[in-house]
């Protein structure tokens, strides 16, 4: 059988809250830190940019590197301020390649998945969720992929969100390659120590989970 062609996938991200922050200008530099990092990291067709006010916007090749990218950039930013993101797969258009405005179904399935987020952070039971995925129309999904990225989202989310900062901290550098001694040193802190949280806060499923999301095509 021929190869099936897969479309790319959007992601959007925004800051939440963002008006509420006392340095809107440190804000501004973190999420910019954030985005390089993550465009250094992770594999993309256009990397992830700022837009207009507190939203970025990046195109990913296959969906695994568009979630790899969401995690990362979220798990960056964590210590200034926390983010959403909506993840659509479909095709794109430039309308206008000097101002960047672009347009197409995967923006459109991109777009109706941050806005299901933000209401989905209206029901305390689901306060912590802060990503999907949804298929622009006519895209196929005939293994139900979709719901399962979704419902995998759903725990991931709950999961990072319910950290305390210096669980954050060893996220960040054990998705960064850092090994748990070098973060026993980094936070002054023993090894032993290191492996208790990331046992008893789930770093390692947090891991398991993103390893196997990033395989996907």
């Amino acid at each position: 059988m021929p190869e099936v062609q897969l479309s790319p996938v959007v992601l959007i991200g925004d800051v939440v809250a963002s008006r509420a922050s006392t340095d809107r200008r440190g804000l501004h530099r973190a999420v910019e830190a954030a985005l390089a990092d993550t465009n250094d990291r992770v594999e993309h067709l256009e990397p992830l940019e700022v837009t207009v006010g507190d939203e970025f916007q990046g195109v990913y090749p296959h969906l695994g590197a568009a979630l790899d990218a969401a995690l990362r950039a979220r798990v960056v930013l964590l210590p200034h301020a926390d983010t959403r993101y909506g993840l659509g797969r479909g095709t794109t258009t430039t309308l206008d390649e000097v101002r960047g405005i672009k347009d197409g179904p995967a923006w459109w399935a991109a777009r109706e998945a941050i806005v299901a987020v933000e209401d989905q952070a209206q029901r305390a039971a689901l306060g912590q969720v802060h990503t999907a995925y949804r298929l622009a129309e006519g895209e196929r999904d005939e293994m139900g992929t979709a719901v399962a990225v979704d419902a995998a989202l759903h725990c991931q989310d709950h999961m990072v969100g319910s950290l305390s900062a210096r669980s954050g901290r060893l996220l960040r550098g054990l998705l960064e390659g850092m090994t748990q001694r070098e973060l026993a040193e980094a936070e002054g802190i023993s090894p032993s120590a290191v492996s208790q949280r990331v046992r008893a806060d789930g770093l390692a499923v947090i891991l398991r989970c993103h390893d196997l999301l990033r395989t996907l095509p």
